[in-house]
């Protein structure tokens, strides 16, 4: 019998279930990365070590969910790219129109985070009950509006957010 440790990362499952739950629902997927040098995408749109990508089939070409990598072309500014992706850069998957996706933990190399010791975003997502850093944790990515404001009184309902639906618009 395999225990957890011998298993492999379920983070490529995961993944791969996001996606398919967000293209089955019309939403468009995107990943966020955590950069290094093991990580092949366009240096120029790395904003503080991290990159945002849509990876829905209206953006990419070829693109492979693997166990390891991601991998697909794409264009960005007129240009076509080859993006490689490790798995385990991929800090979070979510719907760019509603932002529910998942969080996974951030990788850390010797003790620090990657980019001398500034921490992600997505690293500060506190873990529910205390969970110790390194497990596993499951977050619904929400906007700004979609947040419970401070203030709301306890028991009270969250109020729908206002404003426009959101709305996919196909350009060719």
């Amino acid at each position: 019998m395999m225990n957890a440790l011998e298993s492999t990362s379920t983070r490529p499952y995961l993944i791969r279930a996001l996606y398919d739950w967000c293209t089955d629902n019309g939403l468009t997927p995107y990943v966020a990365v955590l950069v290094d040098e093991t990580v092949q995408v366009p240096r120029e749109y790395v904003k503080n070590g991290e990159i945002v990508l849509n990876i829905s089939f209206d953006a990419t070409s070829s693109l492979k969910l693997g166990n390891d990598f991601i991998e697909f072309k794409a264009r960005f500014a007129g240009s076509a790219r080859e993006i490689i992706v490790p798995v385990s850069r991929v800090i979070a998957i979510y719907a760019r129109e509603n932002g529910q996706g998942m969080a996974f933990p951030v990788p850390v190399a010797g003790g620090a985070d990657d980019d001398g010791g500034k921490p992600s975003p997505l690293s500060s997502v506190p873990a529910a009950g205390g969970v110790a850093n390194g497990e596993t944790r499951i977050v619904q990515l929400v906007t700004p509006e979609q947040a419970a404001p401070v203030d709301m009184p306890e028991g009270e309902p969250p109020r729908p957010p206002s404003g426009p639906r959101p709305a996919l618009k196909r350009v060719k």
